[in-house]
């Protein structure tokens, strides 16, 4: 398809915009996040060092949980959903903004703002996608009693699989094929572009199944560390910013790789 670009008299125009909008999202994102794991502590803000301190955020449950009930299957749909765009977003950011100037540039685009918002909800279905998919392991675990309070697998050796496996993939060439595409998006939206919203919003799911695909198995993380630990979820977007802004990110996502087959290995084979 032929990109008609007309002559860009204000360049740059949208970004404070689009920026402020998804701020102010994921922003919305972590507060839902921090107010669910204060929640689930049955804490203040001024009691959740000390408690963590004394490791009782993560203690073990003192009898087997309930079943989900429907309401509680909806809250953690949302939990899986806020922690995914808060981990997502603020590294999908470039691309999102590479696809809003595309679209104030483009001729045939009639409303570049609104395309961007359907860019956008693509990738949010795409990842809501998945995180239906982590809910129903979390169903099952939880209803198996495999969790603990923390909703961590209570289980050192299937931690220690998980951290493995999430570091083996870390240099697969599937995740660095991935990992580009989060990098260089340029290339996919000149050579992939779409017209119209629904366009746009096709362009984003397929953006967003690129993000998946980089970042699923560093996701399943939570349920070793937890789906409620904050810090490992600031860990978890932190690693994945740095993978994709930082100019050595093949690196970093190699050494911690590295970094998680060492910790999965003391967790399946800890010393006497």
């Amino acid at each position: 398809m032929t990109v008609l670009i007309r002559v860009d008299t204000q360049p740059g125009r949208e970004r404070p915009f689009v920026i402020a909008c998804l701020a102010l999202l994921v922003a919305g994102c972590w507060a839902c996040l921090v107010f669910r794991a204060l929640r689930m502590a049955n804490l203040d803000p001024a009691a959740l060092p000390a408690a963590a301190a004394r490791g009782t955020l993560n203690a073990a449950p003192s009898s087997i949980p309930s079943p989900y009930r429907l309401p509680e299957l909806g809250l953690v749909l949302g939990m899986w959903g806020a922690m995914l765009s808060a981990i997502m977003l603020p590294a999908t950011t470039p691309a999102i903004l590479l696809f809003a100037r595309i679209s104030r540039l483009v001729h045939t685009v009639r409303f570049p703002n609104l395309a961007t918002l359907m860019f956008v909800g693509g990738c949010l279905l795409v990842w809501g996608s998945f995180g239906t998919l982590a809910t129903l392991v979390q169903w099952a675990l939880h209803d198996a009693g495999a969790l603990d309070a923390g909703m961590a697998v209570d289980n050192q050796s299937a931690c220690g699989l998980v951290l493995v496996a999430a570091g083996v993939y870390q240099w697969t060439p599937a995740k660095h094929a991935c990992l580009q595409h989060c990098r260089a998006p340029l290339s996919f939206m000149v050579t992939g572009w779409r017209p119209g919203l629904f366009g746009a919003l096709r362009m984003g799911a397929a953006h967003g199944l690129y993000c998946t695909g980089c970042c699923w198995l560093l996701t399943l993380l939570l349920f070793a560390a937890g789906v409620t630990n904050l810090a490992a979820l600031v860990a978890l977007a932190g690693l994945v910013l740095a993978e994709k802004l930082l100019p050595g990110g093949a690196v970093v996502a190699c050494l911690g790789g590295l970094a998680l087959v060492a910790w999965g290995t003391l967790l399946l084979f800890p010393q006497a």
